[in-house]
C-alpha cells in the first residue's frame, strides 16, 4: 500500500536501482535531438538578450558620461568667453577701450575671434555626432593657426601691430581648434562607450538624422579651412610688406600709444638776414603722398622752386600705426606737431595740402600761428562738405570692407595675377585695400561731420588773416558740381591775403596728375614761396 507520505521501500529501492542503471559507466548515453541545418528561415543573428537597449533608445547617449557632459559645459563657457571678447573687439573698433588699443587695423583680432566663435558654435551643435572628419578639419585648423602665431610672433612689425590683443585672439583660436579634436575624441568613445554597455555591441551604422548632422558639421568646417587659408596667406603679404623700410623716421605720439612716420628732404637755408628760409610741410589728400603726390613736389625740388620739404604719413596710412579710436583732424594735427617736436623740425612752414589733407593743413595753421608762411590749397574740400564722407551708409560699408579685409580677397589676386609689389599695397595703388587705411578711412568718417567740422570751424576764426593763400583748382571737379565750385570760391577768402587762386582746365581732382597741372602748381608755389 503506498503511504501518504512516500513510496514503499522496495519501490523506492527499485527507482535508485534504475537511475544508477542510467547513470552508471555501462550505460549508454541519452540520445540528442539532430541538428537542423540552416535555411532561408534561420535567423541570422541571435534573438536579443533580455535587459539591453535598442540602439535608436534616447538612453543610448554618451551625455551619460560625466566626461562628455564636462566638456559640452567647457565648450559652452568657451563659447560665451569668446563672445564677450568678439563684443570687446567690434566696440574697439569704433571705441578704443584703455588697454586695448592697437598700433594696427584691429580687423585681424576681429576676424580671428569670429573664427574661434564659428568654430566652438559647430562644436556644440554636433556635439552628439562626433565624425573623423569634423575631427581632421578641425586639426587642420589649428595647424593653419598656430603657423599664423609663428607669423606674428616672428615678424616684429605685425607682432608691434597687433600687440597683446592680436597675439591672443590667434593663440586662443589655435587652442580652441585643438580642443575642438579632444571633444571630438572623447565624445566618439563615449558613444562607443554607451552603445557596448547598453546595446551589447557598438553601432557602426548611422541614422539619416545623423549622417544630415555630419554633412552638415563638414561642410562649414570646410568652409572655415577656406578662411583661415586666407588669413595665413593675407599673413603672409604683411609680413613680405613690414620688410619695406619708410624713407623717414617713425616717432611715438600720444603717450607712446603710436607711430607716425616724418620724413624731409633737402636742407635747410637761410635768407641774407640769417633767418630759416620756410620749409614745405605737405599734407597729402585721400592716399598717401608716396603715392603720387611725392612725383610733383621732387621735381619741383629738382629743379630748385623748393629747398627742403617735409611730409608725413597720417595715423592708418602708409608706415604710420593707427590711432586709438576716436580720432579727429585736430588730433591728427596735434600728432604731426608733435611728431615733427621730436624730429626737431621746426618752422616757418609752407603748407601745402590736397583733398582731404587741406582739413588738416588748416587746422594745424590755425594752432601755429606764428610758424606758417603761406598755405597752399590743392583742390581741397570745404569743411561744409564733410558730411558727404560722414555719411551713415559710407561708414557701414568701410566697416564691412574692414572686416573681410583680413581675408585678403582682392590683395591676394592682384598680388598673385596683376603683379602688385609691396610698395603698391603699404602707399601705392593698392594701399587702399589694407585693414589700416580703411580703419583710417571709418575714424575720419565717423568723426567728420561733427568733431573735425567743429575744429576746422573753429581754426578759421583763430587763423592769421596777413598768412598768404593760393588756391588751386580742378577744372573737371568744379564743372562736375556746382557745390564744389562755390566752396573752393569760399576757400580764397579764409585769409585776407590771396596770392592767386587758378583752376586748372582738364585736370582731375589729383591736379598733379596732368602736364598742365604740374606746370601750374610749380608756377603758383614758387609765387607763393616769393611772397
Amino acid at each position: 500500500m503506498v503511504s501518504l507520505w512516500g513510496s514503499k521501500n522496495g519501490e523506492s529501492n527499485h527507482d535508485e536501482d534504475h537511475d544508477e542503471e542510467q547513470n552508471g559507466e555501462g550505460s549508454r548515453p541519452a540520445s540528442r535531438p539532430a541538428r537542423r541545418e540552416p535555411d532561408e528561415r534561420t535567423q541570422l543573428l541571435p534573438p536579443s538578450r533580455a535587459g539591453f537597449l535598442d540602439p535608436d533608445d534616447p538612453a543610448v547617449s554618451p551625455y551619460n558620461l560625466w566626461s562628455v557632459r564636462a566638456l559640452r559645459y567647457f565648450s559652452i563657457l568657451f563659447l560665451i568667453i569668446t563672445f564677450l571678447w568678439w563684443v570687446l573687439l567690434l566696440v574697439s573698433i569704433f571705441v578704443s577701450p584703455p588697454m586695448l588699443h592697437t598700433r594696427g587695423s584691429g580687423f585681424f583680432d576681429f576676424s580671428f575671434t569670429t573664427l574661434t566663435a564659428g568654430i566652438l558654435l559647430s562644436g556644440i551643435l554636433f556635439f552628439s555626432a562626433p565624425s573623423r572628419a569634423m575631427e581632421v578639419t578641425s586639426l587642420i585648423i589649428g595647424v593653419f593657426l598656430v603657423v599664423d602665431v609663428v607669423i606674428i610672433t616672428a615678424t616684429a612689425r605685425i607682432r608691434f601691430e597687433e600687440g597683446w590683443v592680436g597675439i591672443a585672439s590667434v593663440i586662443w583660436a589655435a587652442l580652441m581648434a585643438i580642443y575642438l579634436v579632444l571633444v571630438e575624441r572623447v565624445v566618439a568613445w563615449g558613444k562607443k562607450e554607451e552603445e557596448e554597455r547598453l546595446t551589447g555591441r557598438h553601432e557602426t551604422k548611422r541614422s539619416l538624422k545623423e549622417w544630415l548632422a555630419v554633412l552638415s558639421s563638414t561642410i562649414i568646417m570646410v568652409v572655415m579651412i577656406a578662411v583661415v587659408v586666407l588669413l595665413t596667406a593675407t599673413l603672409i603679404l604683411r609680413a613680405r610688406d613690414a620688410s619695406l623700410q619708410p624713407s623717414g623716421d617713425r616717432w611715438y605720439v600720444d603717450n607712446d600709444k603710436y607711430e607716425v612716420q616724418v620724413a624731409c628732404m633737402g636742407s635747410v637755408t637761410f635768407n641774407d638776414a640769417g633767418e630759416r628760409n620756410p620749409t614745405v610741410l605737405i599734407e597729402a589728400g585721400e592716399m598717401p603722398f608716396e603715392d603720387t603726390f611725392d612725383d610733383w613736389i621732387y621735381a619741383a625740388y629738382q629743379n630748385g622752386t623748393i629747398d627742403r620739404y617735409c611730409y608725413w604719413d597720417r595715423p592708418g596710412m602708409a608706415f604710420s600705426d593707427n590711432a586709438p579710436s576716436p580720432h579727429s583732424a585736430g588730433m591728427s594735427a596735434d600728432a604731426l606737431s608733435e611728431a615733427l617736436a621730436q624730429a626737431g623740425e621746426q618752422g616757418p612752414w609752407i603748407l601745402v595740402s590736397a583733398g582731404i589733407g587741406g582739413i588738416y593743413s588748416r587746422i594745424f595753421s590755425a594752432r601755429h600761428v606764428g610758424e606758417i608762411s603761406g598755405i597752399f590749397l590743392i583742390d581741397a574740400m570745404h569743411e561744409d562738405l564733410l558730411y558727404k564722407i560722414a555719411s551713415p551708409g559710407r561708414g557701414f560699408l568701410l566697416w564691412a570692407r574692414g572686416v573681410i579685409s583680413p581675408l585678403g580677397w582682392d590683395r591676394l589676386p592682384a598680388a598673385l595675377f596683376k603683379g602688385r609689389t609691396r610698395e603698391d599695397r603699404v602707399y601705392g595703388k593698392s594701399a587702399y585695400q589694407g585693414g589700416k587705411f580703411i580703419k583710417q578711412q571709418l575714424q575720419e568718417s565717423l568723426v567728420a561731420n561733427s568733431l573735425t567740422k567743429s575744429e576746422v570751424s573753429q581754426s578759421r576764426h583763430i587763423q592769421s588773416k596777413d598768412t598768404p593763400l593760393v588756391v588751386v583748382s580742378s577744372g573737371i571737379a568744379t564743372r562736375k558740381d556746382e557745390e564744389w565750385a562755390a566752396k573752393q570760391e569760399d576757400l580764397t577768402k579764409i585769409t585776407d591775403n590771396l596770392i592767386g587762386w587758378e583752376t586748372v582746365n582738364g585736370a582731375p581732382h589729383e591736379v598733379w596728375r596732368t602736364f598742365a597741372g604740374r606746370t601750374t602748381l610749380e608756377a603758383m608755389l614758387k609765387q607763393l614761396i616769393n611772397a
